[in-house]
């Protein structure tokens, strides 16, 4: 949960844009993205399986 308290003598578009950054970073926005539609556990593996594919292929590609 994300709490917010007023600082002195700062303005609302303030507090509504740290209270923004402070959603974004919890992952609160994420996570409601995610669980908007219902998704089947077969297709959360398969794109899955999809990510790590391509992090490979690009690590393959790119060695650090």
């Amino acid at each position: 949960m994300v709490k917010l308290t007023l600082r002195d003598k700062e303005t609302a578009q303030e507090a509504v844009r740290r209270f923004r950054k402070l959603v974004e970073r919890s992952g609160i926005k994420k996570e409601m993205r995610v669980r908007e539609f219902y998704e089947k556990p077969s297709a959360t593996k398969r794109r899955a399986k999809i990510r790590v594919e391509r992090r490979n292929r690009r690590e393959r590609v790119q060695p650090r």
